[in-house]
C-alpha cells in the first residue's frame, strides 16, 4: 500500500465522524409537547335512589382528526389545524368517555357501571359518535365545541332505546393553550351532566 493510500485510510474514520457531526447539527430537535389532562371544574354530586340496572359506557367513534391526542382547532372556515407543542394525555374519545364515566360515578345512581375496556356484560350500553371536539374561531375569539351523538342501547336484542345529539359550546377566556384546555374541561363537565340526566330519564321512560 502506498503512503498516499495509507494516509487516506487513516483519515477516513475522522472524515466520517466530521460528516456525522455536521449532519446531526442540522437535524431538527425533537418536539417535547406539553401534556394536558381534561380538567374537571365541577360535576353534579351524588343523587338519591340507586337503580337496579347496569350500564356500560363505550368509547365513542370518531374520525381520524379527533381520534388522536392532538388538540384540534379550526382557525377559519373548514381549515383544520392543531395547537403546536400541546397534546392531550390520551386519545380524545377516551378522554371524553372517562369524563362521562366520572359524571355517572359522581351522580351515584348507577352503581353497576363499566366501560368497553373490560367488555363486561351490562343491561344497557351508552354508544355514540363524537363529531366535534375542537376550538373554533368565530370572529376574534375561540369557542370550544363538543358534539356527541348518543345512543342508549338495550343489550337484550341490541335495541336502540333512545338517541340524541348533544352539542355544547363554551367560550374561551383568552387564546393561550391553558385557557383553551380549561374551556374544554368546562364543556366536558356540561356534556357529562346532560348525558347522565338524559340516560337516566330515558331508561325510566322505557317500557321493557
Amino acid at each position: 500500500m502506498t503512503r498516499a493510500m495509507t494516509t487516506a485510510a487513516r483519515r477516513a474514520p475522522l472524515l466520517a465522524a466530521l460528516l456525522a457531526t455536521a449532519a446531526c447539527s442540522v437535524l431538527p430537535k425533537a418536539e417535547t409537547p406539553e401534556i394536558y389532562r381534561l380538567p374537571a371544574a365541577s360535576l353534579p354530586q351524588a343523587q338519591a335512589g340507586a337503580v337496579s340496572w347496569s350500564l356500560r359506557v363505550d368509547t365513542p367513534q370518531a374520525e381520524r382528526m379527533l381520534d388522536s391526542a392532538r388538540i384540534a382547532v379550526l382557525p377559519a372556515g373548514d381549515t383544520v389545524s392543531v395547537y403546536k407543542g400541546a397534546r392531550w394525555s390520551d386519545r380524545v374519545p377516551v378522554l371524553l368517555r372517562n369524563r362521562l364515566l366520572e359524571g355517572f360515578r359522581n351522580d351515584g345512581r348507577i352503581t353497576a357501571l363499566s366501560s368497553d375496556d373490560t367488555s363486561l356484560q351490562a343491561d344497557y350500553v351508552l354508544d355514540a359518535d363524537l363529531t366535534a371536539f375542537q376550538s373554533e374561531y368565530r370572529g376574534k375569539d375561540p369557542v370550544v365545541v363538543v358534539r356527541y351523538d348518543a345512543r342508549l342501547v338495550r343489550n337484550s336484542g341490541l335495541k336502540i332505546v333512545a338517541a340524541r345529539r348533544f352539542e355544547v359550546t363554551q367560550a374561551v377566556n383568552g387564546t393561550a393553550v391553558p385557557q383553551v384546555v380549561a374551556a374544554f374541561g368546562q364543556a366536558g363537565d356540561a356534556l357529562a351532566a346532560q348525558v347522565v340526566g338524559w340516560t337516566l330519564q330515558q331508561r325510566a321512560d322505557a317500557h321493557d
